[in-house]
């Protein structure tokens, strides 16, 4: 027998092809255009391995001419020896647009259908969809097709007109398949995009990245779903083009018993090893409210940028959640007597689940092919860093500027801000210098005008500069003044900053701002009043303002730093014995809140002094008063001297016990 095939090189026409040469003989003629003539090569290799061309022959074309662009002397050579005539290439992509949808799905069965007529092929095999059902409810059987269903997008439309130009178009005997979803081989897992329940592979990565497996999640449940392997779907085609006494019939190509979209997510999480729904919002709920107010509340600008940075969050396009469930079911006995004895059934889901999701997380998880290296999100960009002279802001703009960055050095003394330079531009980066006192407003003022003056854009700022003071409150009480100094520069400093080049960052759409807080926030240790008061008001300003401005292109990370080793700590002679880490790390610390924009970054003893306060906040009072008087006020604290100063065994086992906490 011989063969034409469109739609070769995709997904479903490359594993139709290889059942035809597996299981049958003569010519396997493939439409490809001149620009895919390499993929076609790599197909061919891959179909015959021995010997790639022995069977299938490139017929160049294209989709979009009159008789797919077929050179006519082919045509004259070829009539009347072609005996299938399959047609597969169309677009099956509910998110492409209506004029690519008519040109592809309608237009090129117009021209295959010409081409299979003027080859007189023995027969014309149209692949179609479910999506021709559009919104029928009840049962579609395989002898329905024009049953006044509505076609609500591009898609249904026109998947249902080609159907048509197929049936009656053809002068040749036709057979129709109208395959449902269709996934990955569920032998191999193979699977060319992301497209059908692939969208929603993410959320359920994501899931499992910050949940155990055995959390219980409530979730939509959004109507019925078919799912169908790609081997189903070619070995089926291949079986029923060859039986007899078939033409002019369609062909479900589902399984039998569709399945709750619900059913279907808690597979693939099993598969993942992610939590699962345990309870399911049933679409049945919300569709008996009245007509029209799921959509009238989808139009308010605030509820729909709401759902939309959401869906966009996990890559799932607005008009796959619109259409995930199936108004209809679908009859398959016409399907199941043509396969009665072939073997050829649908596999339950739950036996290649694991396949599907492994192939899609080592090959098509969209974060594989995501640039995330810090040479990428920082190289050509100008970022402000203040407290830049020494510690974690110098160590942070070599880093920057070793990517690429183009680092803006704020501190108040301008020698070692011209070391930084210096040091910058010998290894061949860029970096300005802006000296300035952060806790003069009007200095910040100034700061803020020259820099915009002087770059055309500001894309980052790392808000580092600030001042520590461990005194207790019993030594402050005539020292007010620690309060006001301290907030002066933590707080009212850095916001000032901040709201300086809020409005250049909001009017390009883009900015990132990143605040050196402290893990004192978090765990509250005794002497820190004045250091942690500022930084925690620091974040909450931030919580508030982020919300604010993040539709303006403008994120926020916080750093809840750990003990780093810097000059600020020096007064305190017994953290020379405490553990810390150094000012590279913390830099490293601040490079990842630029690389990857996170709301937080966090250490583990933080984060667990935060949910130790929630659950038990007297308990957590006691012991930091244990710790109030294990540490006791430095002499610096004292306004004294003490060379002899160090700290006590009972001291360093404490400190090493809750590693990074300003004690």
């Amino acid at each position: 027998m011989t063969y034409f095939v469109t739609g070769a090189t995709g997904f479903i026409g490359r594993h139709l092809v290889e059942e035809l040469l597996r299981n049958r003989e003569g010519d396997v003629h493939v439409l490809v255009r001149e620009g895919s003539r390499e993929r076609l090569a790599d197909l061919m290799a891959r179909w015959e391995p021995d010997a790639p061309g022995t069977r299938v022959k490139p017929v160049v074309g294209d989709l979009t001419e009159p008789g797919l662009g077929v050179d006519p002397g082919w045509v004259d050579a070829h009539a009347g020896g072609i005996e299938h005539f399959f047609h597969l290439a169309a677009i099956y992509d509910m998110t492409v647009g209506e004029e690519r949808n008519e040109q592809l799905n309608n237009g090129g069965t117009r021209n295959a259908v010409d081409l299979a007529n003027a080859l007189r092929a023995g027969h014309l095999h149209h692949t179609s969809s479910v999506a021709a059902a559009g919104l029928y409810k009840g049962l579609f059987r395989e002898d329905m097709f024009d049953e006044g269903q509505s076609l609500p997008t591009p898609y249904h439309r026109t998947k249902y007109e080609s159907e048509q130009i197929a049936r009656e178009r053809s002068k040749v005997p036709w057979r129709v398949y109208r395959p449902a979803v269709v996934v990955g081989h569920s032998q191999t897992g193979e699977m060319d995009k992301v497209d059908g329940p692939y969208y929603f592979f993410k959320a359920i990565q994501k899931a499992r990245d910050v949940l155990p497996q055995w959390v219980p999640l409530v979730g939509p449940e959004l109507g019925y779903t078919n799912i169908v392997p790609v081997d189903f779907v070619a070995r089926a085609m291949d079986h029923i083009a060859h039986q007899p006494g078939l033409d002019g019939q369609a062909f479900h190509l589902t399984d039998p018993k569709g399945r709750r979209s619900g059913e279907v997510l808690n597979a693939f999480a099993r598969a993942a090893h992610a939590p699962q729904f345990a309870l399911r919002i049933d679409k049945r709920l919300t569709d008996a409210l009245p007509k029209g107010v799921i959509s009238m509340l989808m139009k308010l600008p605030a509820l729909r940028d709401v759902r939309n940075t959401l869906l966009a969050d996990f890559g799932i396009p607005p008009e796959v959640i619109e259409h995930v469930g199936f108004t209809a079911q679908f009859d398959t006995r016409d399907t199941e007597r043509a396969l009665a004895g072939s073997g050829i059934a649908v596999p339950p889901l739950e036996a290649y689940a694991e396949r599907l999701w492994d192939y899609w997380e080592r090959n098509l998880d969209p974060d594989l092919f995501k640039d995330r290296s810090f040479g990428h999100a920082v190289n050509g960009r100008t970022v402000v860093i203040t407290g830049a002279s020494s510690g974690i802001g110098r160590a942070a703009a070599i880093k920057i500027a070793r990517a690429g960055g183009i680092p803006l050095l704020v501190a108040r003394g301008v020698e070692k801000l011209e070391e930084a330079k210096a040091e910058i531009e010998d290894f061949g980066g860029t970096a300005y210098i802006y000296s300035a006192d952060l806790a003069d407003p009007e200095a910040i003022g100034v700061l803020v005008e020259r820099m915009l003056s002087e770059h055309a854009v500001i894309d980052m700022l790392v808000n580092n500069a600030g001042r520590s003071i461990r005194r207790s409150v019993a030594l402050s009480h005539d020292r007010f003044h620690d309060y006001e100094r301290t907030m002066q520069l933590n707080y009212f400093g850095t916001i000032k900053l901040i709201m300086g080049l809020l409005p250049h960052m909001q009017e390009r759409g883009s900015g990132h701002v990143v605040n050196v807080s402290s893990i004192g926030v978090q765990t509250s240790p005794p002497r820190f009043s004045a250091y942690v008061a500022s930084k925690a008001a620091l974040d909450a300003w931030t919580r508030v303002v982020s919300s604010e401005v993040v539709g303006f292109g403008v994120t926020f990370t916080t750093i809840h730093m750990p003990l780093v080793r810097t000059p600020m700590i020096a007064p305190t002679k017994i953290y020379d014995s405490f553990p810390t880490i150094t000012p590279d790390e913390a830099a490293d610390m601040v490079c990842e809140a630029l690389r990857s924009k996170p709301k937080q970054i966090n250490t583990r003893l933080g984060t667990f002094g935060e949910v130790a306060y929630a659950l038990a906040p007297k308990a957590v009072d006691q012991i930091l008063h244990m710790a109030y008087k294990v540490f006791p006020d430095s002499a610096a604290a004292k306004g004294q001297a003490d060379p002899s100063e160090k700290a006590s065994m009972e001291q360093i086992a404490m400190a090493n016990l809750m590693k990074g906490v300003h004690w």
